[in-house]
């Protein structure tokens, strides 16, 4: 089976409509051990050699850490494999119901066992150079992670088309849009019973699928877990048109910000179509 076919066997009509209604999907081992390996050894690779834009995104004084990597596919052969051999992109298209699935970019997430760094709540779009509804992006354990450690989210948050305020996750700074210009996320962990927080503990081989304005946390990772390695990538619809920031976006593109007009599809090499509904 291919994994075009594979896609299509395993996305229903009922998936996307929960996909539609909650903004955040669990789709359970969508991936093959085949997969999962290639990834860990991209990840691997990834840290061996970091990018420019490689960060330590938790304090000195965490008893973990917590870091990050962005856009390496074009340098690491087993991630740039998997993108374009794994479901992962036509599972994409089917759930934005797009005509194509566009590679935004990657995104590598690492604690290690013990890190009290938590991921503050918030949305992805807020901190990116575009405008669009058909968005997908993809959280992918290699190691089991627990309800708790878990990524969690905010159902329904994404139907309104609500922009929330994005901040440093450390010191949580307004470093992009101005201060004032969008509405503050509300203080979820303060009143949790108050909103529709969803979430699945995974294993290697499942994926969460979920909409880039769905708002979206996740807390540290507990003792007896050991490093939570997940790797994310993310996809674009036919809606998705390129909208330049007079900021740096995160994470930045500003290199080729002058080489898509404003208002245009994302055509650009560096944001490849992986999937048509054709093929």
């Amino acid at each position: 089976m291919t994994s075009n076919e594979r896609a299509h066997s395993i996305i229903t009509k009922s998936l996307v409509n929960e996909y539609k209604q909650n903004g955040a999907v669990c789709i359970r081992q969508l991936l093959t051990n085949n997969e999962i390996d290639l990834l860990r050894q991209g990840i691997d690779e990834n840290l061996a050699h970091p990018s420019s834009r490689f960060k330590i995104a938790s304090r000195s004084d965490d008893t973990g850490r917590f870091v990050e990597d962005f856009c390496t596919w074009e340098n690491n052969s087993y991630y740039k494999q998997f993108i374009y051999e794994s479901p992962c992109a036509a599972v994409a298209g089917l759930l934005m119901e797009s005509s194509v699935s566009r590679l935004y970019h990657d995104h590598l997430l690492l604690k290690e066992a013990n890190t009290k760094q938590i991921t503050p709540w918030h949305q992805d779009q807020p901190y990116y150079n575009i405008e669009g509804n058909q968005t997908c992006s993809f959280w992918i354990p290699v190691d089991p992670v627990s309800r708790y450690s878990t990524l969690e989210f905010i159902a329904g948050s994404h139907r309104e088309g609500r922009w929330f305020m994005p901040r440093t996750f450390m010191s949580s700074q307004a470093k992009w849009f101005p201060e004032g210009t969008l509405e503050e996320i509300p203080d979820i962990e303060a009143n949790r019973d108050a909103f529709p927080i969803i979430g699945w503990p995974v294993e290697p081989g499942d994926v969460i699928a979920f909409h880039m304005l769905t708002l979206h946390g996740a807390r540290g990772t507990i003792g007896n877990e050991g490093r939570r390695r997940v790797f994310s990538v993310r996809f674009l619809g036919d809606d998705v048109k390129h909208s330049p920031r007079t900021w740096v976006t995160s994470p930045d593109f500003s290199d080729i910000t002058q080489e898509i007009k404003p208002g245009a599809p994302m055509d650009h090499p560096r944001f490849p179509i992986i999937w048509k509904a054709s093929q």
